[in-house]
C-alpha cells in the first residue's frame, strides 16, 4: 500500500501520541517561567536549590529514558507509557504538597523518572510507514512547540490564581488525562524482529551508543536543546529591558512559533520528495548559527524578534527530523533502546543548557552566551556533515484477522524469518500487519503462504 498521504492509522497515531507528549511536556515548561518567583515562599529556598528543582526533572528524565525504552521493547509500548504517566502524576502530587524546596526537588526528580519519550517515539515509528514517518514526527514536534507556547501563558496564570502547588496539581490532572488518551486512542501493536534483536542487551546498547551515525544524532539533539534552554535564560530579560511587560511576552512568542511551523512544514515536504534530507538538515543548523550570531551582535527588540523567528524555523525542522532519522538508522526491534539514548541526550541538553547558560550569562553576559551557542552549533554542523542516511526500505501492508495475541506473536516471529523481512508489526486495532522489507531480497511468496496457512 503506497500513498503520499497519512492513512487513518497514521493520523490517529500522530494526533494521540502528540497529545500525550504535549501533555507530558507541559509539566516541564509551565514551571520554567514561574519557579524563580513563586518558589521564594518555600522553606530553605536559595538560588542553588531553585536551579536544582528545575534541573532535577531533566536529569532524571535523561537517566531513565534508556531503561524505559528498554522495557518498552520487552513489555510493550503502551504499558510503559501508562506506567510513566502514573509515576509522573505521583511526583506532581508530592511536589504540590511540599512546603519546602527539598521536597519540591524530590517531587520533580520523581516526575522525571516517568520517562516516556523513547516509548512514545518508538511506538510512532512502529505503526507508521517509513515514507510518512517524518510527517508524524513533525506533528509530535509541533505539538511540543505548541505546548511550550501554551505553558508560557498557562503557567503564570495558574500560579497567580492557585500558587506554585496549583501548577503541580494541574500537572497531575493532565497526567491522568494522558493515561485516558493512551488507553482509548493510542493504537496497540505487537512488534517482533529477528532473533537477538528484540531484547535490549547491554552489548547491543553499547553498540548503539558507539554507532557513529546515531552518535551524530544524539549529539545533535543535545546541542539543540542546550541552545533552546540557555537562550530562554536571556530572552525574557532582554524583552523586559526593551520595555516589554513580562505578562505580555507570550504575545511575541506565540506568533513566532506558529509562523515558524508554517515555514518549517514545506521544508520537510520538499526535503522528503527531493531526497535532500541531509542538505535541509544542514541548512537548519546554519539557521541556528545565524540566529545566535545575530543575537550576540545586537539585542534590540526588532533583532530579537527576527532572530527568534529564524531560530525556531531551524529548531522545529530539526526537532521533527532528528527522531525520524534515529528510527531509520536504529537496528530493527531496538528502536525503543535507540530512542532511549536519543531522549536521554535531549534532556541532558536541557539540563546542561540551564546550568551552563546561567553560568555564562552571569559571568560574561548575554552576548557571550549567544556567541558560545553559535560556536557549539558550528561544531554540530561539522559533525553532522558526515551523516549518512540509509536507503529507504519498502513498507508492505497485509490485512489480517486474528483470534488471540499469543498466536499472532508466533506468526510475526515466523514472518521475521523470511528472506528480506527487516521488521514486522501487527496493529491489532487495524487487523493489519505492516512489514519493513528489503526491496531486493523480499520473499513475498513465503510471507503470503505463512499468512494463508495461519488463517
Amino acid at each position: 500500500m503506497h500513498s503520499d498521504k497519512l492513512n487513518t492509522l497514521e493520523k490517529r497515531t500522530a494526533v494521540s501520541l502528540a497529545s500525550v507528549f504535549a501533555i507530558r511536556m507541559l509539566g516541564l515548561f509551565m514551571l520554567m517561567p514561574i519557579m524563580a518567583i513563586y518558589g521564594q515562599s518555600l522553606e530553605g529556598v536559595s538560588p542553588l536549590w531553585i536551579g536544582l528543582a528545575i534541573g532535577a526533572y531533566g536529569l532524571t528524565q535523561a537517566a531513565f529514558q534508556i531503561p524505559m525504552g528498554w522495557l518498552s521493547d520487552k513489555y510493550g509500548r503502551r504499558r510503559i507509557i501508562v506506567l510513566g504517566l502514573v509515576i509522573f502524576a505521583i511526583g506532581s502530587v508530592i511536589a504540590g504538597l511540599a512546603e519546602d524546596i527539598v521536597t519540591v526537588t524530590i517531587g520533580r526528580a520523581i516526575q522525571g523518572m516517568g520517562a516516556i519519550a523513547s516509548a512514545v517515539l518508538a511506538l510512532a515509528a512502529d505503526v507508521t510507514r517509513e515514507e510518512q514517518r517524518p510527517k508524524v514526527m513533525a506533528v509530535i514536534g509541533m505539538c511540543i512547540g505548541l505546548s511550550f507556547s501554551v505553558a508560557l501563558v498557562l503557567g503564570p496564570m495558574v500560579a497567580e490564581s492557585f500558587g506554585l502547588s496549583g501548577v503541580f496539581y494541574l500537572t497531575a490532572v493532565l497526567a491522568i488525562v494522558g493515561i485516558v488518551v493512551v488507553l482509548t486512542l493510542v493504537p496497540n501493536s505487537v512488534t517482533k524482529a529477528k532473533s537477538g534483536e528484540i531484547t535490549a542487551s547491554s552489548s547491543q546498547l553499547f553498540t548503539m551508543m558507539c554507532n557513529r551515525q546515531l552518535l551524530r544524532l544524539d549529539f545533535g539533539v543535545l546541542v539543540l536543546h542546550l541552545m533552546m534552554t540557555s537562550m530562554f535564560i536571556a530572552i525574557p530579560v532582554l524583552f523586559s529591558n526593551s520595555g516589554f511587560l513580562v505578562s505580555d511576552h507570550w504575545v511575541a512568542y506565540l506568533p513566532i512559533l506558529l509562523l515558524s511551523f508554517v515555514f518549517m512544514v514545506p521544508m520537510l515536504i520538499i526535503a522528503a520528495k527531493k531526497g535532500q534530507e541531509k542538505q535541509f538538515f544542514l541548512v537548519a543548523i546554519v539557521m541556528l548559527i545565524m540566529a545566535s550570531v545575530g543575537l550576540a551582535i545586537q539585542t534590540d527588540f526588532t533583532t530579537i524578534i527576527a532572530m527568534l523567528f529564524v531560530f525556531f524555523i531551524g529548531f522545529n525542522f530539526l526537532e521533527a527530523s532528528l527522531p525520524a532519522h534515529v528510527s531509520r538508522i536504529s537496528p530493527a526491534g531496538q528502536k525503543g533502546t535507540a530512542m532511549g539514548v536519543y531522549s536521554s541526550s535531549q534532556f541532558l541538553g536541557a539540563f546542561f543548557g540551564g546550568i551552563t547558560g546561567g553560568y555564562v550569562a552571569e559571568t560574561f553576559g548575554f552576548s557571550y552566551l549567544f556567541a558560545s551557542n553559535a560556536a557549539l552549533a558550528l561544531l554540530w554542523f561539522v559533525f553532522a556533515s558526515g551523516m549518512v542516511l540509509p536507503i529507504s526500505s519498502k513498507r508492505v501492508s497485509i490485512p489480517f484477522e486474528f483470534s488471540n495475541t499469543a498466536n499472532a506473536e508466533r506468526l510475526i516471529e515466523q514472518i521475521c524469518q523470511c528472506a528480506g523481512v527487516v521488521e514486522a508489526t501487527l496493529v491489532e486495532d487495524e487487523n493489519r500487519i505492516y512489514l519493513k522489507v528489503d526491496k531486493q531480497s523480499y520473499d513475498q511468496v513465503s510471507v503470503d503462504q505463512l499468512v494463508t496457512n495461519f488463517n
